[in-house]
């Protein structure tokens, strides 16, 4: 059920904090931290136990204690960059926020007051603009445990991001966790890319044979894949892009449409 509250990460247990709570600010600082320390944190905390690209990280801190961290990094892909921003902006003036990760104690609205201060720091870096995405489909572990509610961006919308609709339907891979296991992680694999080890160890942690030196990747994982995964057929995020620099708002801006907020959803259920 996807509800009307800020979703919170603590050791990949997921809480709710009602959305209105007020954070008493100065007792928060915010600054930015080197990718080991944030994935680190990420990866204790969210549910996934993965981190996205890290060009930017930064870390909310209350008391001199880290209670937070969102990172930034570069899309997916140059096609996937060029969906978005067309050739306005190269890869480095647009970023996206792959994680913002919270622990429990932090009250409703300190999401938006830690991503607005980290607009302004991207900002100051060259940043030019920000997409972020709210996955609103509810997920579960083979044990039928929910292991993510679902959400639509009610961060992003108090952060008056331009809503522009959904990515692109897809089929996903599930783990027994029911934590998806990556096309892009898959391809990195078959390919033989950098990152192909961690690829192949996510399926091994799972039950897989190793991959010896000299097997094919790709008969190796079309073989594994099929049996340590299910298919989830994903209906597409929910995406915001905002412009930091409001003299190319219009440039970087008006090219996408400016939909109205997706609604909350009282009766979304865990489809497969």
């Amino acid at each position: 059920m996807i509800v009307d509250s800020n979703q919170r990460w603590t050791e990949k247990r997921e809480s709710r904090r009602p959305a209105g709570e007020v954070i008493v600010t100065s007792e928060y600082d915010v600054a930015r931290i080197g990718p080991k320390v944030a994935k680190a944190f990420v990866k204790l905390h969210h549910y996934s136990g993965t981190c996205s690209s890290t060009s930017h990280c930064y870390g909310l801190y209350r008391h001199g204690t880290l209670v937070g961290a969102a990172v930034y990094g570069a899309t997916c892909s140059t096609n996937a960059h060029r969906a978005v921003f067309g050739d306005v902006l190269d890869q480095k003036q647009a970023v996206t926020l792959g994680r913002l990760v919270l622990i429990d104690e932090v009250p409703g609205n300190g999401e938006s007051w830690f991503v607005a201060r980290t607009f302004r720091k991207l900002r100051e870096a060259g940043v030019v603009a920000v997409e972020s995405c709210a996955d609103p489909q509810p997920r579960q572990s083979t044990d039928g445990r929910i292991v993510h509610h679902g959400h639509v961006g009610t961060v992003y919308s108090a952060l008056n991001g331009r809503y522009v609709g959904k990515t692109n339907p897809a089929s996903l891979w599930l783990l027994p966790n029911g934590v998806v296991y990556s096309n892009k992680a898959s391809g990195k694999l078959a390919r033989g890319e950098q990152g192909r080890e961690y690829a192949g160890s996510v399926l091994t942690d799972w039950g897989a044979d190793p991959l010896h030196d000299g097997e094919d990747p790709l008969a190796w994982l079309r073989y594994w894949r099929p049996r340590l995964t299910r298919t989830f057929r994903h209906h597409g995020n929910h995406r915001y892009l905002w412009c930091l620099d409001k003299r190319r708002a219009r440039e970087v801006l008006d090219h996408k449409p400016d939909l109205a907020y997706p609604k909350l959803d009282l009766h979304h259920t865990i489809t497969p």
